[in-house]
């Protein structure tokens, strides 16, 4: 078996608060494969923020390990860790955190600054890069003159810049009206099914969630449970408002209607009642 993107053996995290001890991460383990595309579902408190900063580096644990692409991060100083996050880790937040000041392409160049790539061929990776998530032509358009969508897309060129091991997504749907937050997860899911991209994605969204390869509900710092989501790069996968097959991203329409009916009429596969 080959070695994971990502392996967490044992990993603790706990803090002083006050006179007290709050344990927000508890003996978790989890270990995800290059091109999978994993799902940590949980509720406010549940741990999924300081998860998400042991896995991006952000924060050290109390106690265990945290291996990314072979190397143990828990282990590295600062200095090391700056190019770990650069190099390895592809981030998107839920509020974009894009430049103001910069423009699209500029945005996506910005994250490549210090990096493998030559100043030359930068702003050619740049702009390869919109075109691929949907923004040809908005390569000189600062962050106000976009969509929320589209500061998003941006937000996502940017975590490919240098071709990482990992994305990691932050609720990434979570300032996205619903029209948007489809556009996004068939932007994830093709990269993830066409382009190989390994993805762990943060949310509360039931939705967004069961859309990966594999849901993990997190609750008080530990992994209660583990189920399959649609992994839609099986093709026997069907919709389970139709009976239709997904096999796509273009099939994701129904996933996100509040109601049974609005899903039925979203489904592009199968026939309606």
């Amino acid at each position: 078996m080959s070695e994971p993107v990502l392996k967490i053996e044992n990993l603790s995290k706990s803090y002083e608060l006050g006179k007290h001890n709050v344990q927000a991460l508890s003996n978790l383990n989890l270990r995800v494969d290059a091109g999978e595309f994993v799902a940590i579902k949980g509720p406010s408190g549940s741990g999924k923020t300081t998860l998400l900063n042991m896995l991006g580096c952000m924060d050290k644990p109390t106690s265990g390990s945290v291996l990314l692409d072979g190397v143990d991060v828990t282990k590295l100083p600062e200095s090391d860790l700056y190019k770990i996050r650069r190099d390895k880790v592809g981030f998107v937040f839920q509020t974009f955190n894009l430049l103001p000041y910069l423009n699209a392409r500029e945005n996506v160049e910005c994250s490549m600054e210090d990096g493998k790539f030559k100043r030359s061929a930068r702003k050619r990776r740049a702009s390869e890069l919109l075109g691929m998530v949907g923004l040809s032509g908005r390569e000189e358009h600062r962050p106000q003159r976009l969509s929320a969508g589209e500061q998003q897309r941006v937000a996502i060129a940017r975590a490919l810049a240098n071709d990482p091991a990992i994305i990691l997504a932050d609720e990434p749907t979570g300032n996205l009206g619903t029209k948007n937050k489809l556009e996004l997860m068939k932007l994830l899911i093709d990269l993830n099914i066409n382009r190989g991209t390994t993805i762990v994605v943060v949310t509360h969204d039931t939705h967004v969630a069961s859309l990966s390869k594999r849901v993990l509900l997190l609750r008080d710092g530990t992994i209660m449970k583990e189920r399959k989501g649609l992994d839609l790069a099986d093709n026997k996968q069907t919709c389970p408002y139709c009976g239709g097959k997904v096999t796509d991203a273009e099939s994701l329409g129904f996933l996100f209607r509040e109601e049974e009916e609005r899903r039925q009429d979203e489904c592009s596969n199968g026939s309606l009642p």
